[in-house]
């Protein structure tokens, strides 16, 4: 008899010792168990921690291709899930499974949901997260759009690109913050400013470490980076952790070609006509003969 089976049979005899486990890992490979029940739990290798405050509403469940939804409530812990860890975005698109266990056989269980977090809303020292099916996937948009700027991501398989490429990456400590914010990094690089603008800032060690955002502005001084970001890390990072910078990629065709050498990847089009020239009309003054639409007349 499978698990699935022998717990059926055990819900129908009315007398039930049932309770839910649910795994939650995230995408740098940590993961944790939780159950409502009143003593841990393990099984498939991994444990399952009671008394973590951790509670779910019921799994709202249909056939088809309509998404299965439903939501988490927690107590935030030092020793599970951290308010900095939530506020960092550790746990943005975490992988999440649910089950229906007996835990008096925990070998008698049913997988009842299979999906990702969604939005997390941190409040009064607890934590509500939007649990998002599987199908949900497929509301997301597919292929390519056609516009102008390219639609790859600057060192995807698209794109081609090898960011660890000399004079495109480089790795210094923090050696200090302005009023406004702005991180200084010692990075020995003498290139011109905005290089790094648009691209990609990684935290490699302390606190923070493993955490990633996008630059908004950088300008050298010497040969170190001033660095403004668009959004700051939910975990303070502090002087001499050490932070990695990759080049930034405007997705503009002429920056594909004379700062990264790759226009041969470069996945837009940028000869497709903008939206001025769908409310073009006639002008008496130039030839209207179908010729050059970013030009004058057609010669």
């Amino acid at each position: 008899m499978t698990a699935r089976q022998d717990l059926l049979d055990h819900l129908g005899t009315g007398a039930t010792t049932v309770c839910r486990a649910w795994l939650v890992q995230r995408k740098d490979g940590m993961a944790f168990g939780f159950t409502d029940h009143d003593q841990d739990l393990a099984f498939d290798g991994q444990a399952f921690r009671a008394a973590t405050g951790m509670t779910a509403k019921a799994v709202q469940q249909t056939t088809g291709l309509s998404v299965d939804n439903t939501e988490a409530i927690g107590a935030l812990s030092d020793v599970s899930v951290t308010e900095d860890d939530l506020f960092s975005g550790r746990f943005d698109a975490a992988e999440v499974r649910s089950w229906l266990v007996n835990w008096a056989d925990v070998d008698q269980r049913i997988e009842q949901f299979r999906g990702n977090f969604g939005e997390v809303i941190r409040a009064g020292g607890a934590f509500r997260v939007e649990l998002r099916g599987l199908t949900d996937r497929l509301n997301q948009p597919r292929g390519r759009a056609y516009q102008a700027g390219c639609a790859a991501v600057l060192g995807d398989r698209a794109c081609g690109f090898d960011l660890g490429t000399a004079g495109y990456r480089s790795e210094g400590a923090l050696v200090g913050v302005d009023p406004m914010g702005r991180l200084r990094i010692a990075a020995d690089m003498a290139l011109a400013d905005h290089w790094f603008e648009r691209g990609r800032l990684t935290v490699l060690s302390g606190r923070a470490a493993g955490l990633v955002q996008m630059v908004k502005a950088d300008r050298a001084i010497g040969h170190d980076r001033m660095i403004e970001l668009w959004q700051g890390f939910g975990t303070q990072i502090a002087i001499g952790d050490q932070l990695r910078l990759e080049a930034g990629c405007d997705r503009r065709a002429e920056t594909c070609r004379s700062k990264f050498a790759n226009f041969a990847n470069f996945r837009g089009f940028p000869h497709i006509p903008g939206e001025d020239w769908l409310a073009s009309y006639p002008v008496s003054a130039r030839a209207n003969d179908g010729g050059s639409l970013s030009g004058g007349a057609h010669g």
